[in-house]
């Protein structure tokens, strides 16, 4: 009988995980339409191609090394200086290949590629219109398989020096891949410059409409949908946590601590319900703004939704939304910044949010549990900032704001910013100012679409005026 359920839990996971895969590869279809929809029609098919290759390349990277950095660097350099380079995840390991006496480690790639992927697109969109394919495809490799994995590493996997340590607690990824997104975009920005046209003689920020408003609206809704997969690839979907004698199987967070999904799904629907009507309120029923508070509520909500009240998670929701809206003009209209789509503020704003929220709003949880592969150094010096009866680390806020600023500066902003300075400085990052107002799609197809809008001549006659051509 153990042996039958043994065997059942695992085709299960299986195909649990699975399933997740083929969910959130809706993310990228809502981000290939979002894009596409927002960027003006001379950009139409360069946009998607920029998009769309991000796919292909970052799921390489994290076949060549991407998943090996997850696996190795967990303990490293505060629980163990050393770093292994046989996790089982290299190329030529025959854990992923096809192999009936492992059939989890294949799946569980492949939905972290997905969360990679994710994280690609989410710096893609903020530079649409102006940016060479090259330099873009460096910085989404940077930010899908090396930028976010070593915080996951640290702070998501059980087994995480954070998590055990400084009791870290992100379990959708709120501050572990939104924020360091987010922000290594921001760094971005600041080298790449606004949009010809963007900013008025005076500075004074213009509003460029998207050219479809349509595929913006169903490649938002296309985000939500694949969200649940992202959600549900951050469970450990069916877990025996009673004993052998008197099994009692369960979902668990990603630190091994017993959920249920009913209260995940509450807590996911307030959270996106929540952001949308605030986004809508905030903005006077801004379409743009009206969607993409389903993602500022999501992800300000998305460290603590495994634990959080629904009330809880709908009030960090509403928060987060009128911060991201509230800054993100602000720094527009400070610093000059053009990001296209708001990625800074969606998802680097409402990571940082979300990421130090938590700490607080949890404060006394449990950080992670003690199973199979789990808890590295027991006892003495686990738990630096509290520990709960039986010995095990506690969430705390000085943990959560030290992970997530971490996180957000130095794997997100810092290396954005630098690496994006190095690809300008060698001619990598931005297209000449004449093919950026005749358009991008040049180097794909003469023409797009059979003419431009009346919108987008009046805009292009602006654009040529102010950079006197």
């Amino acid at each position: 009988m153990t042996e039958q359920l043994a065997a059942l839990t695992t085709i299960f996971t299986e195909f649990y995980y699975f399933l997740t895969v083929v969910l959130m590869f809706f993310i990228h279809v809502g981000f290939c339409m979002y894009e596409v929809g927002a960027a003006r029609v001379k950009n139409v098919q360069h946009t998607l191609l920029k998009n769309t290759m991000a796919i292909p390349l970052i799921g390489l990277a994290f076949f060549l090394f991407g998943m090996w950095i997850y696996i190795a660097f967990q303990g490293w350099p505060v629980a163990s200086m050393s770093l292994s380079f046989t996790t089982g995840f290299e190329p030529w390991s025959t854990t992923i290949a096809p192999n009936l006496s492992d059939r989890i480690s294949g799946v569980f790639w492949a939905a972290f590629a997905l969360f990679g992927m994710t994280a690609g697109s989410i710096v893609s969109g903020a530079l649409i219109e102006r940016t060479k394919t090259s330099g873009f495809f460096i910085i989404a490799i940077y930010v899908g398989a090396i930028a976010w994995v070593i915080p996951a590493a640290w702070a998501w996997a059980g087994n995480g020096w954070m998590a055990q340590y400084l009791g870290f607690h992100d379990q959708y990824c709120s501050a572990i891949l939104h924020s360091v997104a987010g922000f290594a975009t921001l760094g971005v920005l600041m080298n790449v410059g606004p949009r010809i046209g963007k900013f008025a003689p005076d500075g004074t920020p213009r509003e460029i409409p998207a050219h479809n408003p349509w595929l913006v609206t169903i490649g938002l809704f296309m985000i939500y949908v694949g969200f649940w997969g992202f959600y549900a690839a951050c469970h450990i979907p069916i877990v025996n946590v009673g004993t052998e004698a008197a099994p009692y199987f369960t979902a668990t967070n990603i630190y091994g601590v017993p959920i249920t999904l009913s209260g995940v799904t509450v807590n996911f629907m307030l959270a996106l319900f929540g952001g949308m009507v605030t986004a809508y309120m905030i903005s006077n029923g801004n379409a743009f703004w009206t969607y993409s508070g389903g993602l500022t509520g999501l992800i300000s909500a998305s460290a603590g939704n495994d634990y959080y009240h629904p009330i809880i998670a709908l009030v960090i929701a509403i928060a987060g939304t009128i911060m991201a809206y509230k800054l993100h003009y602000w720094v527009e209209k400070k610093f000059k910044i053009d990001d296209a789509v708001g990625a800074v503020a969606v998802h680097g704003y409402c990571g940082v949010f979300g990421g130090i929220i938590a700490g607080f709003a949890l404060w006394g949880y449990p950080a992670v549990m003690p199973s199979e592969g789990t808890l590295i150094a027991m006892g003495e010096g686990v738990g630096w900032f509290g520990v709960n009866a039986e010995g095990l680390p506690i969430i705390t806020p000085i943990g959560n704001l030290i992970g997530t600023l971490v996180f957000a500066l130095g794997f997100g902003f810092v290396p954005g910013y630098l690496i994006s300075k190095l690809l300008a400085s060698f001619g990598m990052l931005r297209v000449p100012a004449a093919a950026e107002i005749m358009g991008l799609d040049g180097k794909h197809r003469e023409l797009t679409y059979p003419q431009h809008s009346g919108i987008e001549a009046a805009f292009e006659t602006i654009q040529r005026k102010e950079a006197k051509f």
